[in-house]
């Protein structure tokens, strides 16, 4: 989706790595072997992201360590659009809102640090969840965007069970 209206690779995967997980950071030589690119282009493409300032930058030692800017005027935008890139608020809408009450939920594995993944982990953290209707909405969702979605519930008692690293998705009204 991204790939379409942004040419540039490089950029769509800065994009994705730093606004699905904005709280996560990353320097130049990490990102290029993240991404297995050049680090040239990478140093590029966060200039540019630097100048504008859809980043913030924060130096320890000899590193440059980049992180997304929630300052940013456009942050919740960008943000909504890599979530939507990977389907995210397709499971949203369709799985967790549908399910009751739930108290949290997570991003877990790959795709909490912002790279691609074929698979969507999700933890759900509730007390009282249907598996078999979860299931069956699981099962619509995945062929709606088009990746499998693995899911692990954790009851409140067992969030600090929660698999690293992680990004909040999801918070039911408390």
């Amino acid at each position: 989706m991204l790939e379409t209206l942004i040419s540039n690779k490089t950029r769509v995967k800065l994009l994705l790595r730093f606004f699905l997980n904005p709280e996560s950071q990353a320097y130049l030589r990490g990102l290029g072997r993240e991404f297995d690119e050049s680090n040239n282009a990478i140093r590029v493409e966060l200039n540019r992201f630097e100048s504008a300032g859809l980043v913030k930058t924060e130096r320890e030692g000899n590193r440059k360590y980049y992180k997304a800017n929630s300052t940013y005027p456009l942050f919740k935008e960008i943000r909504q659009l890599a979530l939507k890139h990977f389907g995210i608020d397709q499971i949203i809408e369709h799985v967790i809102e549908k399910l009751g009450y739930i108290h949290k939920v997570y991003l877990t594995d790959k795709l909490a640090t912002g790279l691609d993944s074929e698979i969507i982990d999700i933890v759900i953290i509730s007390d009282d969840i249907d598996r078999q209707y979860l299931s069956q909405l699981v099962e619509k969702s995945e062929e709606l965007i088009g990746r499998k979605i693995r899911t692990l519930i954790l009851s409140k008692n067992e969030e600090d069970k929660l698999p690293e690293p992680n990004v909040l998705i999801f918070e039911g009204d408390k």
